[in-house]
């Protein structure tokens, strides 16, 4: 799997029941696993809703090595999360808590994004949010918003990840500057290159 792809995933076509889902029972099924124990804030609701995530990709049936993997940033920041509320928060069970709930929604991210193409989530969204025209809210524009932000966010932790695997074949791992002042040069590069292509369709004129 590629690093821009490690968090949220990339779609693997298959024919799952999670596949073959309608796009609105998996985005149901997003809201409905998460936001219980986002709001609950109970340590044994954040293990439930991890156990419920990990069983939703294991029935993507989907290679484990991809569904389940965690990158060396997010389990730092989890080891993080966890260590900081030990030391100087509320105690184990509250990093527990939390870390199991950022943890099981972004499993629960993946079995939407892995098992359904990028249009298909945007096109869902755009007909969810339609209603909402009539008191002003811009379906389309925000359809669009959504689309470049899947496009881009990964492109950007690829870019990073090119900028430092340069780095490191320079001996310059540990130069910040060295590091940093490339992957901004190319984010703004890819922002201008972003914007450049909206004016030419007319879509950034008001």
């Amino acid at each position: 799997m590629r690093p821009q792809d490690q968090l949220f995933g990339a779609y693997l076509p298959g024919d799952s029941v999670i596949h073959r889902l309608p796009v609105g029972a998996k985005y149901a099924m997003l809201f409905a696993g998460t936001l219980p124990a986002l709001i609950a804030r109970q340590w044994w609701l954040a293990l439930a809703l991890l156990a419920f995530s990990v069983v939703v990709l294991l029935a993507t049936r989907l290679p484990v090595r991809f569904t389940l993997r965690l990158g060396l940033g997010l389990l730092v920041l989890l080891a993080f999360l966890i260590g900081y509320h030990v030391l100087f928060g509320t105690g184990l069970l509250t990093g527990v808590m939390i870390s199991g709930n950022l943890l099981g929604c972004i499993y629960l991210s993946r079995a939407l994004t892995m098992t359904t193409p990028a249009p298909v989530l945007v096109d869902a969204l755009v007909t969810a949010t339609r209603p909402l025209e009539r008191i002003g809210f811009p379906s389309e524009r925000f359809g669009l918003a959504v689309a470049l932000m899947l496009r881009s966010l990964p492109y950007l932790v690829g870019l990073f990840d090119d900028v430092r695997t340069s780095a490191r074949a320079r001996g310059l791992e540990r130069n910040w500057f060295a590091l940093i002042t490339p992957a901004v040069v190319g984010a703004v590069a890819y922002a201008q290159r972003t914007g450049d292509a909206l004016m030419a369709r007319g879509l950034g004129d008001d």
